[in-house]
């Protein structure tokens, strides 16, 4: 089972307009209310993939249902810690013309300490009854930079621990050697303090992280491809022509695909080819939709690897 821990969810408003005009006037065509987080979608992914999944985090007395029971109509698991309040809004603008989606986040409601050690110990218990557990997301206010690394020591030695997050929080995160990583470019560019232009400047860099303890590392490079090393075979993924109708989604979609390819006990190659064809099945979709089994499975075929 994977869980996965969704700790700054959102309910996600998506309008489309005809075309975005900044400044002036835009006519909603269409909207839609999604309850959604990184964390909510590797478990609604994962379901899709015929995998049993399970979402922990922190929800909100006053709109916290729409996440809770999309989770379970999905047969996905939901043990959140429930609180006063309301899930943030995220409100995403998408320009039909330009296949564009601007976005526009609130950053989450305030958590306390005590709730912050009612976490770990809900992270403790789920460690236990799971193979993987997932850290994905942004922080609430509240929680330190250092938050991660604190759930995965406390889940360390009972399953797989993957962190999918940005700057000081994968920083300190790695310090718990967790199982897998998926930064993307800018964010390994972040961690290194240097730009990094080639494939072997990726893949450089990728091999400090497991030099430091990473068992295996992912790097989404958006329109280039993706990579991913376990320090002994490298591979290279060029980008799957598609149209691209929205990227929401798209990294939760691809360690959800890693996943299933671990599952199924494949080796790097297979797992690799796997993530890279959730993702792209992800971009075909609109709005803050997921993948579907089909698309993900027609994909596969399409996915070209090559070893670095």
């Amino acid at each position: 089972m994977i869980c996965a821990v969704c700790l700054n969810p959102c309910i996600d408003k998506t309008v489309e307009i005809d075309q975005f005009t900044y400044g002036g006037m835009n006519r909603i065509r269409a909207s839609r209310e999604d309850g959604c987080g990184k964390g909510v979608n590797v478990a609604l992914v994962a379901r899709q993939m015929g995998m049993e999944s399970a979402c922990i985090g922190f929800l909100f007395e006053e709109n916290g249902a729409l996440i809770a029971d999309r989770l379970r109509d999905a047969g996905a698991r939901e043990d959140c810690i429930w609180l006063p309040g309301r899930v943030r809004t995220n409100m995403k603008v998408f320009d039909r013309e330009n296949s564009r989606i601007t976005e526009i986040n609130e950053s989450g409601a305030f958590i306390s300490e005590a709730d912050q050690a009612r976490m770990v110990e809900r992270v403790r218990q789920w460690s236990a009854r799971c193979d993987t557990m997932v850290f994905t997301g942004s922080l609430p206010p509240g929680c330190p930079a250092e938050f991660y690394k604190t759930l995965m020591e406390a889940a360390q030695g009972r399953c797989r621990c993957v962190l999918d997050a940005e700057g000081e929080k994968l920083t300190r995160g790695m310090e718990a050697r967790p199982f897998l990583i998926k930064p993307n470019q800018y964010e390994l560019e972040l961690r290194t303090g240097r730009e990094l232009k080639t494939v072997r400047d990726i893949k450089r860099a990728a091999l400090d992280c497991v030099a430091e303890g990473v068992q295996i590392v992912a790097v989404s490079l958006g329109g280039d491809g993706a990579f991913i090393t376990d320090g002994e075979h490298s591979y290279f993924a060029p980008i799957v022509p598609v149209k691209v109708r929205s990227t929401v989604g798209a990294g939760d979609s691809m360690v959800t695909g890693f996943l299933h390819g671990l599952a199924l006990g494949e080796d790097l190659r297979g797992i690799f080819r796997r993530g890279v064809a959730a993702g792209t099945a992800a971009v075909t979709t609109e709005g803050t939709q997921l993948l579907t089994r089909t698309l993900y499975e027609e994909m596969l075929e399409r996915v070209v690897i090559e070893e670095v």
